[in-house]
């Protein structure tokens, strides 16, 4: 399926069946099948030149767990700074639902800035794909699943996730290998 979405995919670190099982388990909700089916064939990588993935991995910089929560925190901190004591946070909402912010488990983002996060309302096996754009203000829809988000974004509908003047972006995976990802973990002081 991902080498139909991506026309030039180059796999990077990919975690096993019982790590996804292990976040699913600490997230507290299945994770999206199409997720699932990412992680295990794509791994730690950019997508589209633009987009990248957490997955679960011992890799605190990809990991989906600690990225989770992470960009919760510092989306939460950001929010509370852009409030003026007046007036709360006001969020511009595809579809006009402010309440998706708090049904929210982020799990990548784009070099631009943006936030891309699952409505984790239901059982699944799909959740919902949303993209907070870098002004922390407006949230597009992106997708049914992780499938349909890539499909739109390397597709005619790039503009309509991405924003306005976005052209689609490449349909390719660059994966980042295991190697890649412990010797940055070493670097670190």
């Amino acid at each position: 399926m991902w080498a139909q979405i991506f026309t030039s995919l180059s796999p990077g670190f990919v975690p096993d069946e019982t790590v996804l099982d292990r976040a699913a388990a600490e997230l507290g909700f299945a994770l999206p099948d199409s997720y699932r089916s990412f992680c295990l064939a794509c791994g730690v990588g950019l997508a589209g030149e633009q987009v990248r993935i957490a997955v679960p991995s011992p890799y605190e910089a990809s990991d989906l767990i600690t990225q989770a929560g992470i960009i919760a925190h510092s989306v939460g901190a950001t929010i509370g700074m852009l409030e003026d004591g007046a007036e709360p946070h006001r969020f511009d909402v595809e579809g006009g639902d402010p309440a998706v912010v708090e049904r929210a488990c982020f799990f990548g983002r784009s070099e631009d800035g943006g936030l891309l996060f699952w409505d984790v309302t239901g059982g699944g096996p799909e959740y919902d794909i949303w993209l907070l754009a870098p002004d922390l203000e407006t949230i597009r829809f992106g997708g049914e699943s992780l499938t349909d988000f890539f499909t739109r974004i390397t597709g005619p509908a790039a503009a309509l996730v991405l924003g306005p003047g976005f052209e689609p972006l490449p349909a390719r995976f660059e994966g980042v290998a295991e190697a890649i990802l412990a010797r940055s973990t070493q670097a670190e002081p």
